[in-house]
């Protein structure tokens, strides 16, 4: 008895973690700053830590109070009815329901090349088949409606990354409206606005009243720093709303995570002080790394190192843990995250140092 071909499925690479670093190099973790993961440098909202610690005496309950009391929170923020908001674990659990709400077998998805694995990886679970639209350096990784219907072909879900990662470029909402109007009707356009509060301009949400082929992909993993409770949302047409009920699995969001969501929605302070820093960190990198960049409106910044690999390693031993973007298909460049200010000008100074060597 073996499982069925899995042949064709990538492995996702996360970013190494700051223990197993230190073990590998005899560091001390205290002594390390990891930049790789987009993480929200402050840690979690401080209300959600402390709802976290409150919920945790409820964790034998079933979640269905904080579960709708976190869905008409968001719905009441995003102007929607609560039955267009899908709750998931993390924003990968809401790909996987829109999945299961779009996809017969065999029907093919497009995915940005780069881009996040996850997207092609959930089609593939669900029996889907993957096409690419390619982002090229030499255009400057161009986020626009022509790059992807260039290589639209009737697909059934297009993914959107606004603002995209790798890169950090976004999609104006012009753009997403036009790729809309331009792919067929039974296409639904999903906006991944994972790094969305980062961004100066307005969501793909405001689409979301007016059409019934965009839907919009959220998470709490980054501006809230609430990446390891495991947290996202989608918010979805209205003629969508029933779906949820039929592919989601049973309390798609815990106790804790709901509860730790609801808190952070309210603290609002530290979701400002992310964002600012977030702002001044890539300003900064971009005035001050010694290689080139691009323009970016996440929490991160693409920069052009030339080897990619040897770089990562060696500011690794120096103690500064970036993420090398050759399983991108970019084995040029790093991502750096945007740290606090000092873990910021510590790794461009390391940089700035290794790139001199």
């Amino acid at each position: 008895m073996e499982p069925r071909d899995l042949s064709s499925h990538t492995v996702y690479q996360a970013g190494r973690g700051v223990e197993e670093v230190a073990r590998e190099l005899g560091l001390d973790p205290d002594d390390l700053v990891k930049l790789a993961s987009n993480e929200n440098p402050f840690g979690p909202s401080p209300a959600a830590v402390e709802a976290i610690k409150a919920a945790a005496e409820s964790a034998n309950s079933y979640p269905k109070a904080s579960h709708a009391d976190l869905t008409e929170k968001l719905a009441d923020e995003w102007g929607v009815a609560p039955s267009q908001i899908w709750l998931g674990n993390g924003g990968d659990g809401v790909l996987d329901y829109l999945a299961r709400a779009a996809l017969d077998p065999g029907d093919r998805v497009l995915v940005p090349e780069p881009g996040f694995a996850y997207y092609a990886m959930s089609a593939r679970f669900h029996h889907g088949e993957v096409a690419e639209y390619r982002l090229s350096k030499a255009d400057d990784f161009a986020l626009d409606a022509e790059t992807v219907l260039g290589d639209y072909d009737g697909e059934r879900v297009v993914y959107l990354t606004s603002p995209h990662n790798p890169t950090g470029g976004r999609f104006s909402l012009d753009a997403v409206a036009t790729i809309a109007d331009e792919t067929d009707e039974e296409t639904l356009v999903l906006v991944d606005e994972a790094y969305g509060e980062f961004a100066d301009g307005p969501s793909a949400v405001e689409l979301v009243d007016e059409r019934d082929d965009v839907a919009v992909l959220r998470t709490f993993s980054k501006v809230y720093g609430l990446a390891g409770v495991r947290l996202g949302y989608g918010v979805v047409p209205e003629e969508w709303a029933d779906a949820y009920a039929r592919v989601n699995t049973p309390f798609a969001a815990s106790e804790i995570a709901c509860r730790a969501g609801l808190a952070a929605l309210d603290d609002g302070a530290h979701a400002e002080k992310t964002v600012e820093t977030a702002a001044w960190a890539r300003e900064y990198m971009s005035e001050t790394l010694d290689a080139p960049t691009w323009e970016s409106h996440g929490n991160f910044v693409l920069a052009e190192v030339g080897d990619a690999e040897a770089v990562a390693d060696e500011l690794q031993r120096r103690g500064v843990i970036v993420r090398d973007c050759s399983s991108f298909g970019l084995p040029e460049c790093v991502r750096i995250t945007c740290g606090t200010k000092a873990e910021t000008r510590r790794a461009v100074a390391e940089c700035n140092e290794v790139l001199a060597e």
